[in-house]
């Protein structure tokens, strides 16, 4: 007796078999979603919803002495790490590895949906949308920098753990978001559709908030904040690592 194919397959491959449906044809910016991608985003969030750390192969990492918890970035070693587990012209999936205290800074997704899930460990995510209008002036600034300008609003702030659902990002909505590993090391399952792609329009752009005012605002939801581009922080980079999970075949 065969037993069902739900039975036989792992929920990782499960989860990127619903990613390449539901990332087939998803809406862009400013596009409403469809019935169809609604359903299948619906089953995508509940299959990642269920995903632990066991099922990858990963082992929940224990917490570095106190120097390294205040300098996680000592040494050489990258504060955040990338286990590459599949891609597609759809789809990237893969997992990424905080030390404590370790940020990944404050950055876009343009055009791009997004799905993250919390493995083991806590994350602190704020995310933001880019606004087309802003009722507000900008500050002063040189001439040379006021083209790096972007107005946005703070959607919200949220802890996650493996117990949260996921979090989701769209073309429109919580685009661009920081992430900061709270009590020690994290680690979080993470889908981009389509994936990053500098030749395709979809290259990653860094941000911060331009005045110590704006830093203050960014403690209130809903309120405006202008952030200007910048280039990657000095202290963030991302090494790599070897995925010890099933392997995923599409």
């Amino acid at each position: 007796m065969m037993l069902a194919d739900s039975t036989m397959t792992s929920i990782v491959q499960r989860i990127a078999r619903q990613a390449l449906v539901t990332f087939r044809s998803p809406p862009g910016p400013g596009e409403e979603a469809g019935k169809s991608f609604l359903e299948n985003h619906n089953k995508l969030r509940s299959l990642m919803t269920e995903v632990r750390a066991a099922d990858l192969k990963l082992v929940p990492r224990r917490a570095e002495d106190g120097s390294a918890r205040a300098h996680p970035y000592l040494h050489g070693v990258p504060p955040v790490t990338y286990m590459h587990i599949c891609e597609t012209d759809q789809f990237s999936m893969g997992v990424f590895l905080l030390k404590s205290g370790a940020s990944i800074p404050l950055h876009d997704h343009p055009g791009m949906h997004g799905v993250l899930k919390v493995l083991y460990g806590k994350v602190r995510i704020s995310c933001f949308d880019r606004l087309e209008r802003s009722c507000s002036s900008s500050p002063p600034l040189p001439p040379a920098q006021v083209g790096s300008l972007r107005r946005s609003v703070l959607r919200s702030t949220a802890e996650y753990t493996e117990e949260s659902g996921p979090c989701v990002l769209s073309p429109d909505r919580d685009n661009l978001h920081q992430i900061d590993a709270v009590d020690g090391p994290t680690a979080f399952m993470d889908i981009l559709a389509p994936p990053y792609d500098p030749d395709d329009g979809r290259d990653c752009h860094y941000y911060k908030a331009v005045t110590e005012a704006e830093l203050k605002a960014l403690e209130q939801k809903e309120k405006e904040v202008w952030l200007m581009e910048i280039s990657q922080p000095p202290n963030f980079w991302c090494g790599g690592e070897p995925y010890p999970g099933p392997e995923v075949s599409l």
